[in-house]
């Protein structure tokens, strides 16, 4: 299946628990906006650069459509609208007052210089200025994307519409960003785990933890994870990984990485072939790296009992299916990885009122939202009987379609 096959599917599953009509499935389904924008950019040697950027605006019966830009070369309109998509129901499971986006631009950033992605990011604007915007839509940081890329299109747009630091938010702190949002994804990922295993009355100290992807979700997820004592096993990136059954010191594996570029060569854990980390022996697997990391060729060899998906889509349709049929816990990712858009939320409210939160301020009110998106899932996954990640699906849909009928669109 395509990315946005699997959305559907997830879709179309917990719209048959709810016994939805063909109409109300075609309203929440369909976007309200697709936008595809040529970029054209003179590059470092002097010659011309092209490239395609997309926008996917789904859904804004509960408020601005809010939704992260990545820069990959897997970026399509599929990937794209599949992500949009995902977002409308992300925001909608810990209940802030969004709707979904997504973008990205068709491009890959280790091949471009940081005057070339400037560029890119200017001309991305240039195309998307009127779309976008504090009451419309509120891009943030992404796969390859950082507050850099943040700042630079906050400045771009208010070439267009004057000062409106709320148009995106994963903003450099001394640039009207947040604090705590840097960390916000893996947090919540944390929080998410530490939920569910506080349901079944058992503790995360001493629980043993995997991580595939060591990005920013994935590094401040095991360090959020050995914070609360528990063992992270084994960590992988792109070009490695590692393991040491007596748990990694994350610190030092994150010194190694800002040092070398990679978990690879990282003295104090043994070298071990990357994607064995997904089928490592450990009490948890959190794949925090792009999607369909499990599918049908090594879904039969997870020995997890608990996966908590930091990355989006990381599971495959089918793989999802085998796995739930194990009785392997999964924490979805539109709630799991929902940290990080709802303190994005946090700083648009900042920005809104142009008035700081504390770091403290930030994370209590993440705890928050992460628990009551917890309890609000379990509520359908108990009422229903199904697993938790229709369960997260049915408690979005209901949300979106109670404020679309609210709203008198029906």
């Amino acid at each position: 299946m395509t990315p946005l096959e699997v959305t559907r599917h997830y879709f179309e599953k917990a719209a048959r628990v709810l016994d939805y009509d063909k109409r109300t499935k075609i309203m929440l389904w369909t976007p309200a906006r697709e936008v595809k924008v040529e970029i054209t950019i003179e590059t470092d040697k002097g010659e011309i650069g092209t490239f395609i950027g997309y926008r996917v605006q789904h859904d804004n019966a509960r408020g601005p459509m809010k939704g992260g830009l990545r820069y990959h070369p897997s970026v399509d309109p599929d990937e794209v609208g599949s992500l949009a998509s995902l977002m409308t129901w992300k925001t909608a499971v810990v209940n802030i007052p969004f709707g979904g986006a997504k973008g990205g631009v068709a491009c890959d950033p280790r091949q471009l210089s940081k005057r070339e992605l400037e560029m890119i990011t200017r001309k991305l604007v240039d195309g998307l200025h009127d779309v976008i915007g504090p009451t419309v839509d509120i891009p943030a940081p992404d796969v390859n994307t950082d507050s850099q890329v943040m700042a630079w299109i906050m400045d771009q747009y208010a070439k267009y519409k004057g000062f409106e630091p709320a148009v995106v938010t994963g903003k450099p702190v001394d640039l009207h960003g947040s604090l705590g949002r840097e960390a916000a994804t893996g947090r919540g990922v944390i929080m998410a785990l530490v939920e569910l295993l506080k349901s079944q009355s058992r503790p995360i100290e001493g629980a043993t933890i995997a991580v595939q992807g060591f990005g920013n979700v994935g590094a401040h997820a095991a360090q959020f994870a050995m914070e609360h004592g528990a063992r992270v096993i084994a960590v992988s990136d792109q070009d490695g990984a590692v393991s040491a059954p007596q748990g990694i010191d994350i610190g030092a594996l994150r010194a190694h990485v800002a040092e070398k570029g990679s978990v690879a060569g990282y003295p104090d854990a043994d070298a071990m072939i990357r994607d064995e980390v997904l089928t490592i022996d450990c009490d948890v697997l959190i794949p925090a790296a792009l999607g369909d990391a499990i599918t049908t060729d090594n879904m039969k060899d997870i020995r997890a009992r608990i996966i908590v998906e930091g990355a989006n889509g990381p599971i495959s349709a089918e793989a999802d299916e085998y796995l739930a049929k194990q009785d392997v816990q999964i924490l979805p990712d539109i709630y799991a990885n929902a940290g990080g858009v709802t303190v994005s939320y946090f700083e648009w409210v900042q920005n809104i009122q142009q008035f700081h939160w504390s770091e403290e301020q930030v994370n209590k009110a993440l705890q928050q939202h992460m628990t009551n998106g917890f309890h609000d899932m379990m509520k359908y996954r108990e009422q229903y009987k199904i697993d938790f990640r229709t369960g997260a699906f049915a408690l979005a849909l209901e949300r979106v379609r109670s404020a679309t009928m609210k709203r008198g669109i029906l």
